[in-house]
C-alpha cells in the first residue's frame, strides 16, 4: 500500500472583500476624522486644552482637517471597486429591513445581509450627512464674512452639538469593530474567512460564488 497522503488545507479558504484602494480610502478617511475629533476635544474640553496649550495651532489643525474631510472619498471615486461599494451602500432592500427589525428586537438568529448589512448602511449614510453639515457650518465659522452674525451663531450651535453626536457615533463604530476581529482583518488585509462571510454576509458570498470571484489570491495578505 502506498503512503497515506494528508489532505492539504485549501489555500484559498479566504474571500477577497476589499481592494487596496478601498482600504486606503478607509484609512485616510479614518485619519482625517480622527484628527478632527481629537483637535475638537482639545478645543472644547478644558482639561485637554490646558494640557496641550497652543490653542491657535490646534484651531488651525482642526480647520484644515475639516476642509480635507471630502478628499479621501473624492479620491476613492477613481476606484471602480469603491464606486461599487457606494452603490451597495445606497441600496436598501427587503433583507435590510428584515435585518434592522431583527437587530432592534435583539433576535439572535442569523441575519441575511449583502456585502454591507443594514446597520453599516445606516451608519454610512448618517456619518456622510453629518460630515457635510460639519463642513458647511465649519466654513461659515472659519470665513466669517460669508454670512451675517445670526447665521454664524446658528452654525456654531449646530456644529458643536453635531460634533458631539459624531463623537458618540464614532465611539460606537469603534466598539463594534473591536468586537469583530475578522471584520477588522478584512479591512486590514482585504480578505476574510469564508465561514465568517457566510455567517455575516451570506447574500454577498452567494453573489461572489455565482460570479466566480469568491477566492482571495494567495498573496493577498
Amino acid at each position: 500500500m502506498g503512503a497515506r497522503t494528508t489532505p492539504r488545507a485549501e489555500p484559498d479558504a479566504r474571500v477577497r472583500r476589499f481592494t487596496r484602494a478601498e482600504r486606503w480610502v478607509h484609512r485616510a478617511n479614518a485619519l482625517v476624522f480622527g484628527v478632527c475629533v481629537l483637535s475638537a476635544a482639545v478645543l472644547y474640553l478644558p482639561q485637554l486644552a490646558e494640557a496641550v496649550g497652543r490653542r491657535e495651532l490646534v484651531v488651525t489643525v482642526h480647520e484644515y482637517a475639516g476642509a480635507l474631510l471630502p478628499v479621501p472619498v473624492l479620491a476613492g471615486l477613481l476606484s471602480r471597486a469603491f464606486r461599487g461599494d457606494l452603490r451597495r451602500l445606497n441600496r436598501f432592500g427587503p433583507h435590510d429591513r428584515a435585518w434592522l427589525r431583527s437587530a432592534l428586537a435583539r433576535d439572535e438568529r442569523p441575519r441575511r445581509a449583502g456585502k454591507f448589512n443594514a446597520g453599516q448602511k445606516v451608519y454610512a449614510g448618517w456619518i456622510t450627512g453629518a460630515a457635510l453639515v460639519l463642513l458647511g457650518t465649519g466654513l461659515l465659522m472659519w470665513f466669517t464674512h460669508l454670512a451675517p452674525l445670526p447665521v454664524r451663531v446658528g452654525s456654531t450651535f449646530v456644529h458643536d452639538w453635531l460634533a458631539l453626536a459624531v463623537g458618540i457615533v464614532l465611539a460606537g463604530h469603534l466598539t463594534m469593530a473591536l468586537l469583530d476581529p475578522e471584520a477588522r482583518r478584512g479591512m486590514r488585509t482585504g480578505s476574510v474567512e469564508r465561514s465568517w462571510a457566510r455567517r455575516e454576509h451570506g447574500l454577498w458570498l452567494d453573489e461572489l460564488e455565482r460570479s466566480g470571484k469568491g477566492r482571495a489570491p494567495l498573496d493577498h495578505q
